[in-house]
């Protein structure tokens, strides 16, 4: 009876480790957050709904958005990911004592129904989607069933958000800020998939489209709560719970100059070409070598003037911010120089290795890239157990040269496009395209975001490792073991095995009983519960085994969301 019921609930392997992950978040829920429990639980049932009619066989979704051939559509795990890590850092911030961390809870609710709101719009959009596509996998209950949803989710936060109000308009923006992320997390998706079609499934758009939304949203109210005139009043509900240190806020202002130096760069070549049109006509290889200087003088100006200045406005800077950054590596030189040269020399080694493997030998490109994920190890596990401010900069550095080399790939840069993109190249595989390569994005944030998210209160040591042993331990020996000694694969047309999973997880459980001698030597205390840990690593090994979707960027997530209950 009950495989008959999960098969009317078209319930699969991704399906069934949502749930795990889903139920042991509301297991852990204090009575105090049983309006997020429950608008977590609405979401989670709205968002299969609307993947069971986009995954129909008629695929309604494919007629609006090209996404990425061979992934299934992952609305159900990219609608719950961000709402559900959010709800973990909640359920940790009401463990702290302090007061600050009270003030920093009310804002990271406020962010909780913000994300809520972008994932819900989006679904909402897509149900649209499917039933104006194919009306006949939309019945009239779904579309009850829908509503209901909906009504009862405003409803929700309606009544976690009014626990606390600062003056008598405060409902009216909260809901308008709460609605603001929404819209836009709907304009961003579809940006997302028509200027990358083919490069994202639904669900990893979707991810994408909440923590950008989220991020953005966390920019424009830091912002904000520097503007004397908001800051004097009571208009800024959520003030103080906005604190950031120096390198919180330098990695922000980094990442999203470089993201918006796109739009600007288009805006200064629109200039140019209207006020030069009329005398241009040079060659074809001359307007190539104009157009890559215009465009390393923007992003120079972009990186050295717009950005600082933003970074100034919001932080009391003594100096420019780069100067900051340097002063800041200085500061300890010896530790902090060594560990630049140590990471030049490991990355150094294991690219030319990597590369060289690449071009000749007969090595398989997914295995070839797991070296990678082995280097990631080498490289953040002694500078988070030593240096973690520090580490927290450098990954800002690299993102934001990743980004960089991105931009010059994609448009053709002279002189260095063409050399990034054959580089690149060597070590792409099927969820790549030319259009966009994701891979090394992938594997950077997976391990640095659970790292910046545990700049605060934490009481669970091994959360900022969630990335490191995910991906470079588990996800590394369990592709490895599996491809050389796997025989029970885990369905007809996977290739994921079981023995490779089960190898993989007792990999990162042993890493786990290896870091904990050395956390302790550096003063962390182990509080979590054993079953807690066992959980949540077997957890995200069964989402590496069973999911189409872009592990790198999941699994990290989902681990560090179980750590910290």
């Amino acid at each position: 009876m009950a495989l008959s019921l999960l098969q009317q609930l078209n319930v699969n392997g991704e399906r069934a480790v949502v749930f795990l992950y889903l139920v042991r978040i509301l297991f852990s829920t204090p009575q105090s957050l049983l309006p997020e429990a429950f608008s977590l639980s609405l979401l989670s049932l709205f968002a299969l709904s609307v993947e069971i009619s986009a995954d129909n066989v008629s695929n309604p979704l494919a007629k609006s958005f090209r996404t990425r051939p061979g992934a299934s559509s992952g609305i159900l795990l990219g609608a719950v990911t961000v709402p559900g890590l959010l709800v973990s850092k909640l359920i940790q911030c009401l463990r702290a004592k302090s007061s600050q961390e009270v003030e920093e809870f009310e804002y990271l609710k406020l962010q909780y129904w913000a994300a809520l709101a972008s994932c819900v719009t989006v679904l909402i959009f897509l149900y649209m989607i499917c039933w104006r596509q194919g009306k006949s996998t939309i019945t009239k209950w779904k579309v009850t069933y829908s509503s209901i949803c909906t009504m009862l989710l405003v409803g929700s936060s309606l009544i976690s958000l009014s626990g606390k109000l600062y003056f008598v308009w405060a409902p009216a923006l909260i809901s308008l800020w709460v609605l603001s992320h929404g819209l836009a997390a709907v304009t961003l998706i579809q940006n997302i998939l028509k200027v990358f079609p083919g490069c994202a499934s639904i669900g990893e758009s979707l991810l994408v489209t909440t923590g950008l939304v989220i991020y953005f949203g966390d920019m424009m109210a830091y912002t904000a709560s520097k503007i004397t005139c908001l800051a004097s009043s009571n208009v800024l509900f959520v003030q103080n719970g906005i604190n950031r240190s120096e390198i919180s806020t330098i990695v922000q202002g980094m990442i999203f100059g470089l993201l918006f130096f796109p739009m600007f760069y288009k805006y200064i070549l629109w200039m140019l070409d209207y006020f030069t049109s009329s005398r241009s006509n040079g060659d074809q290889g001359n307007h190539e070598i104009r157009r890559s200087f215009v465009f390393y003088a923007s992003l120079t100006f972009m990186l050295v003037v717009v950005v600082p200045s933003w970074m100034q406005f919001v932080h009391e800077f003594h100096s420019h911010p780069l100067l900051w950054v340097i002063d800041f590596v200085l500061s300890e030189p010896h530790k902090r120089l060594t560990l630049c040269l140590y990471w030049l020399l490991i990355i150094s080694l294991s690219v030319g290795l990597c590369y060289k493997k690449s071009k000749n030998s007969k090595t398989e490109r997914i295995l070839l890239r797991k070296y990678y994920h082995l280097t990631a190890v080498i490289i953040f596990v002694p500078a988070l157990i030593f240096q973690p401010k520090f580490l927290d900069l450098a990954f800002g550095a690299a993102l934001a040269v990743f980004i960089m080399l991105e931009i010059i790939r994609i448009w053709k840069m002279w002189p260095l496009g063409h050399l990034v993109h054959q580089f690149m190249n060597a070590f792409t595989d099927h969820r790549d395209s030319d259009l966009l390569v994701v891979s090394h994005f992938s594997l950077l944030l997976g391990c640095a975001i659970p790292i910046w998210l545990s700049s605060g209160f934490t009481d669970r040591p091994l959360a900022p490792f969630a990335g490191i042993l995910s991906l470079g331990i588990g996800d590394t020996m369990a592709s490895m073991v599996g491809h050389k000694y796997g025989v029970l694969r885990w369905s007809k047309t996977g290739k994921k095995t079981v023995e490779g999973t089960a190898a993989g997880i007792t990999s990162v459980l042993a890493a786990c009983f290896a870091l904990l001698p050395l956390l302790a030597a550096t003063g962390y205390i182990f509080t979590m519960h054993w079953f807690s840990l066992i959980v949540a690593v077997t957890a995200s090994g069964l989402l590496e085994a069973y999911t189409a979707q872009l592990d790198n960027a999941f699994i990290p997530l989902i681990f560090y969301s179980l750590l910290c209950l």
